[in-house]
């Protein structure tokens, strides 16, 4: 978390932070396939935002340390669902928060354009 916040800051860009369950959660891997795997999105987030995924499997093991520091990150910032979007800023004021699936690309686009801009 501290590197991907720093590398935003030095960057000037945004920390995407997406708290899932890859392994179970439907609703995440429906926004990973229709919205964050395309061109579109991609293309956006490598000009302006470092993404960080917190992941929280049901099947497999994340290292304890890993475990801790991902639980620390969904308490910090009140995760009580899955899929969870946080935007901070390269200061770490958070700019964007979305709990749930919100389909279509073009939403998210303008969506976290705004959020670029606060």
């Amino acid at each position: 978390f501290n590197a991907a916040l720093n590398q935003a800051k030095k960057e000037n860009k945004l920390l995407f932070i997406n708290f899932t369950g890859s392994d179970w959660c439907g609703w995440c891997k429906k926004l990973d396939a229709e919205v964050f795997s395309t061109p579109e999105f991609k293309e956006f987030a490598a000009n302006n935002m470092v993404l960080l995924f917190v992941d929280f499997p049901a099947k497999k093991q994340l290292p304890e340390a890993q475990k801790k520091a991902n639980d620390d990150l969904k308490k910090k910032y009140g995760v009580r669902g899955f899929p969870t979007i946080v935007v901070l800023n390269g200061q770490g004021e958070k700019v964007f928060e979305k709990v749930g699936y919100m389909a279509g690309v073009d939403k998210w686009l303008a969506a976290l354009k705004e959020a670029k801009g606060k």
